[in-house]
């Protein structure tokens, strides 16, 4: 099976960690780049910067809205303006549960919306937890 390639944009170390920790339990090959800007994940994702660009894009984008230097409705926005990235399917991972927010990440097309914080702790039986959204929401999206 090949590697899925996933690109979390977060700016919280620990959110960074949960995240890993979960997509280790996904029982399939992945790469994990990270990003704690949208600046560094658009960098990333065009092959420039310091940081180690993708040999191919990824297959899906986890992002939170609320980060420094580029925002993440910000970074999507410039990423669906760019005919390259414009298709890359994207999960918004973030604490806004406002209309706003939802509404504007809808009409940018994005695949899913978690509002953090999920329950990071044990347990695949919850619904709410990293490791349920990982081994049934984003297994379906990288399936």
């Amino acid at each position: 099976m090949e590697s899925k390639r996933i690109l979390l944009v977060e700016d919280d170390e620990l959110d960074v960690m949960s995240v890993r920790r979960s997509l280790g339990k996904l029982g399939m090959p992945y790469e994990l780049y990270t990003a704690f800007n949208g600046v560094e994940a658009l960098d990333i994702l065009r092959g420039n910067g310091e940081k180690a660009a993708m040999k191919q894009l990824p297959d899906v984008v986890l992002l939170d809205l609320n980060m420094p230097r580029m925002n993440g409705l910000e970074f999507l926005s410039a990423m669906r303006g760019e005919d390259r990235l414009k298709d890359i399917r994207v999960v918004v991972m973030t604490t806004s549960g406002e209309k706003w927010d939802r509404d504007a990440t809808d009409r940018l097309g994005v695949s899913g919306y978690l509002i953090k914080p999920m329950g990071y702790g044990s347990g695949y039986n919850r619904t709410d937890s990293m490791e349920h959204f990982v081994r049934f929401h984003l297994r379906n999206i990288l399936e």
